[in-house]
C-alpha cells in the first residue's frame, strides 16, 4: 500500500499539527480503527474496549471489515489531517512509510515502564521498533500455519491420531475424502492460499528454505529440488478442496470443521476464536496441531496498533493510557482467550487458556522455533506480487517450471 507524494505527506503533518493546536479533549476519548468483525472477532475487541474503559478512557470503535480495507481508511485519515487515536495493522512492514515520513508518535514511555525490551519475543520487537523508538504496541501473537481439526470428522473417518509428517496428512486426507468430507476446508481469497503456501514451506519445507525464499530472496533456491517439491504439494492439497472454495470467507470455512463437514483447515489462530465463540472445547470437540514433529517452527506473526502523530498533550496521554491497558497481563489474557491467539508476553496465568493456546505459550519460551512471518521480512508490494504469482498457479492449470519463474520474478520486487 504506497502513500501519496512527499507533497501531499507534508501537507497533511502539517494539517495534523494544526488540528493538534485546536484544543485539549475534554476526556481520554479514543477513536480506534480496526477490522475485526467476525463473531470472535467481535468479542474480541470488546475485551480491549472494556479494559481501556476501566483505565479511565472512552473507546469509540470503528470497525472496518476487511483488513485492506481498515488499514488503507487509516492511512488516508492519517494523509488527510483527520486521523483517528489509533489504528490496527499487521505485525509487520506495513506501517514503515508512515514512520518514515513522521507521521506516527512513539510509544517509548510505555514500552520503558513495561519492560518491552526484556519482555516481547525478537521477531515482535524487530517490526515494532524502528532507529530505536517503539511506533506500535503488539495485543497478540498469531500463528498463522495452525492445522485445525474436527473430532468427529477424523473419528468417521477412522483417523485415531494425529498427523506427525506431511505424508500422514496426505494419508488422512484421503480418508477424509473416502469417507465423503470434505478433507480440507479452504476460503480460496488469495491471502488464505498464500498462508496455505508458506505454512507448507515451513512446515514440510523446512526453516532454512524458507528463510532462503522470504529473507534472503534468493531466486536459486526457488528451483532446487526441495523447493519444487513444495509447490507440488502445495497443488496436490488444491484435490482436497470443495467446489465452494472460490470465494469463501475464512470463518465460513472454519465452520465447516466445526460443525463436522470438513475435517482440517489450515489457518491462523484467529480460527480457534470462532471454535470459542460456538463453544466449541480444545481436546474435545476439535484438535490443534502447530505443525509436524516437536520442533516444528512457529511462525509469529499478530496485529499491533499505532499511534498518528499529534502534539496534543491529552491526546498522547490518551494513546499511551490505550497502549498501557492493551498490554496488561489481565487484557492480554481476557483478549486473546477470544481471539483466539496468544499472549506478547509469557508472565500470564495459562490455566485460563485453552489446550492450543497453552501449547503455543510452551512453544513461545523456545525462541528457537521462532520464525518471522513473511510480512516481517518483505515490502508489502513483494508480498502482493508474491501472493499473486501463489494465486495463479493455485487456481490454473500452470506447471511448476512456469511458477518457479513467476517466483523467481516476484521475489526480486
Amino acid at each position: 500500500m504506497q502513500l501519496h507524494t512527499r507533497t501531499a505527506l507534508a501537507g497533511a503533518i502539517t494539517a495534523l499539527a494544526l488540528l493538534a493546536a485546536g484544543g485539549a479533549h475534554a476526556q481520554n476519548k479514543a477513536e480506534v480503527i480496526h477490522w475485526w468483525t467476525s463473531g470472535g472477532e467481535s468479542a474480541a475487541v470488546q475485551e480491549l474496549a472494556s479494559a481501556f474503559t476501566k483505565s479511565g478512557g472512552v473507546w469509540v470503535d470503528s470497525a472496518v471489515a476487511g483488513g485492506e480495507n481498515a488499514r488503507a481508511a487509516a492511512i488516508n485519515r492519517i494523509v488527510g489531517g483527520n486521523p483517528p487515536t489509533a489504528a490496527m495493522f499487521n505485525t509487520s512492514q506495513q506501517y514503515l512509510d508512515i514512520i518514515k515520513e513522521g507521521m506516527l508518535n512513539d510509544i517509548d514511555a510505555v514500552a520503558a515502564k513495561e519492560g518491552w525490551d526484556k519482555m516481547l519475543p525478537a521477531p515482535i520487537i524487530g517490526a515494532i521498533k524502528v532507529n530505536g523508538h517503539y511506533y506500535a504496541a503488539p495485543v497478540n501473537i498469531h500463528m498463522p500455519s495452525w492445522f485445525w481439526y474436527s473430532k468427529a470428522a477424523f473419528a468417521k473417518a477412522g483417523i485415531t491420531a494425529e498427523p506427525k509428517t506431511p505424508d500422514e496428512l496426505f494419508a488422512s486426507l484421503d480418508k477424509l475424502k473416502a469417507a465423503g468430507l470434505v478433507p480440507l476446508a479452504l476460503g480460496g481469497q488469495g491471502w488464505q492460499e498464500y498462508i496455505t503456501f508458506y505454512s507448507w514451506l515451513a512446515q514440510a519445507g523446512g526453516t532454512d528454505l524458507y528463510l532462503k525464499f522470504f529473507k534472503d530472496r534468493d531466486a536459486a533456491t526457488i528451483n532446487t529440488p526441495a523447493f519444487r517439491k513444495v509447490l507440488t504439494d502445495f497443488k496436490r492439497l488444491h484435490n482436497y478442496v470443495d467446489a465452494g472454495s472460490p470465494g469463501r470467507n475464512w470463518n465460513d470455512a472454519t465452520s465447516m470443521v466445526i460443525t463436522g463437514k470438513a475435517g482440517v483447515q489450515i489457518m491462523g489462530d484467529w480460527a480457534k476464536g470462532e471454535f470459542a465463540n460456538a463453544k466449541q472445547v480444545a481436546g474435545k470437540d476439535f484438535g490443534c496441531f502447530p505443525g509436524f514433529g516437536p520442533k516444528s517452527p512457529y511462525i509469529v506473526a499478530g496485529d499491533v496498533f499505532v499511534f498518528p502523530r499529534t502534539k496534543d498533550p491529552v491526546a498522547i496521554k490518551t494513546q499511551q493510557l490505550l497502549a498501557t491497558s492493551m498490554t496488561s497481563a489481565t487484557t492480554q489474557v481476557a483478549f486473546n482467550n477470544k481471539k483466539g491467539s496468544i499472549p506478547i508476553r509469557t508472565d500470564v496465568d495459562s490455566s485460563k487458556m485453552d489446550l492450543c493456546a497453552q501449547t503455543g505459550l510452551t512453544i513461545m519460551k523456545d525462541s528457537s522455533r521462532h520464525l518471522a512471518n513473511p510480512d516481517m521480512l518483505l515490502p508489502p508490494d513483494v508480498v502482493g506480487a508474491v501472493q499473486d504469482v501463489l494465486s495463479k498457479y493455485w487456481n490454473n492449470n500452470q506447471s511448476v517450471d512456469d511458477v518457479v519463474k513467476a517466483l523467481q520474478s516476484a521475489i526480486k520486487g
